[in-house]
């Protein structure tokens, strides 16, 4: 079987793909590779009270109340 090329697949079509062949590892690392390279850098400290649990539970909500606009 001739592999198709996952780098032409949009994220949809190459998650369709992996979660339809599991045991392709390529297509897993090609998927990995696209997501990693697409995901933020940044990184958060364990909130330590209750009051930054609660203002990282406001940041969430606002950040998907952004999302829901797009």
């Amino acid at each position: 079987m001739i592999e198709p090329d996952f780098s032409s697949m949009s994220k949809t079509e190459l998650r369709a793909f992996v979660i339809a062949h599991p045991d392709n590892k390529a297509a897993f690392r090609a998927f990995v590779d696209r997501f990693t390279s697409e995901a933020s850098p940044e990184t958060f400290d364990i909130p330590k009270s209750n009051a930054e649990i609660e203002e990282v539970e406001i940041l969430i909500r606002q950040k998907l109340e952004q999302l829901k606009m797009i």
